[in-house]
């Protein structure tokens, strides 16, 4: 049964006061003061430094959609879905800036075709991010978000075992670390700007860091890697960075683009909601199976699959 008409506009506009609340929660560590059980609002803002009244209002109206419970009046507790907003995780970080610096971002979102991160924070984003290396890190732990989806989607792929794969843009390594995990036979090189927040003791021998601008160069390799990178840029710089990639290839090298394919007609999910965030803060885009050809030739690539949020690639013969 569909949704009334008001349900579902009144649902859409609420979106910008839930992710800020989610936000709070989550700056707040609120999830992580209940780790041990349920306890009274109050009590948590005293320790937090909040308002008591006022968080009781925030966690009665995520509680309403399923995030934390209350048990009795003003006593609330953790769900699986506030639970993965505890400090540390990537969900955490995920919320403390999509209802932080994206949200105010996103808040100046016109249908100009123009990133309003910009205007909003004096900068793009990239930049921004570079001169605040606390942020760096909160994104950087936000991209392992859904890693092990993106590392079960790599099992679909062959592998010869003995390659060298480049993570371009790699951020902390963490993906690749956990690929490396499960086919032991490959190496690893994680290709990022030199503010990437890492721990190279952790890589181990397998594994080295390697400083760069995926615009500039990219290290020789067998298996290239781009994870949810191509969807922060337009088509002109998706397509450098392809063309990089490309000089650095060999003829028989693959490419592993990590992404959504954004299905047709009126279905739910597919990057959609996505599309529109990369727009406001990067003035990237999500792209369909065409968009994804038509980039994919720009750069010397043409796809050889088309996996469940993996695409397969090759150099283009002669390019």
């Amino acid at each position: 049964m569909s949704a009334h008409p008001d349900e579902t506009i009144w649902n859409l506009l609420r979106g910008a006061l839930t992710a800020r609340a989610v936000a709070v929660v989550a700056e707040l560590d609120v999830a992580g003061a209940l780790a041990d059980g349920p306890r009274a609002a109050a009590d948590v803002a005293a320790e937090a430094g909040a308002d008591g009244e006022t968080l009781h209002r925030f966690l009665r109206a995520l509680a309403s959609d399923g995030v934390f419970v209350e048990h009795e009046p003003g006593v609330f507790g953790n769900t699986p879905a506030s639970e993965a907003l505890r400090a540390g995780g990537g969900w955490h970080a995920f919320a403390v800036l999509f209802g932080g610096v994206f949200y105010r971002g996103i808040g100046e979102l016109d249908a100009s075709g123009d990133a309003s991160f910009p205007r909003v924070l004096g900068t793009d984003f990239w930049s921004w991010l570079a001169a605040n290396p606390d942020q760096r890190a909160l994104f950087d732990t936000a991209m392992e978000q859904g890693a092990d989806r993106r590392l079960e989607r790599f099992m679909l792929v062959d592998w010869r075992g003995d390659e060298t794969v480049v993570d371009v843009g790699g951020g902390n390594g963490s993906l690749l670390a956990a690929l490396l995990e499960r086919q032991p036979g490959l190496r690893g090189v994680v290709f990022d700007l030199p503010e990437t927040v890492r721990d190279d003791a952790a890589f181990g021998e397998r594994i080295e860091f390697v400083e760069g601008s995926f615009f500039e160069r990219v290290p020789n390799g067998d298996v290239y890697v781009l994870s949810t990178i191509l969807h922060d840029w337009d088509d002109e710089h998706a397509a450098r960075i392809l063309r990089t990639i490309q000089a650095a290839a060999r003829p028989d090298s693959r490419l592993l683009i990590v992404d959504w394919v954004v299905p047709p007609g009126n279905e739910p999910g597919g990057g959609k909601w996505l599309d529109l965030i990369m727009l406001a803060v990067a003035q990237g885009k999500e792209r369909d199976e065409r968009q994804w050809r038509e980039l994919l030739a720009a750069g010397g690539f043409e796809p050889v699959a088309f996996h469940e949020g993996l695409i397969e690639a090759v150099p283009t013969t002669g390019a």
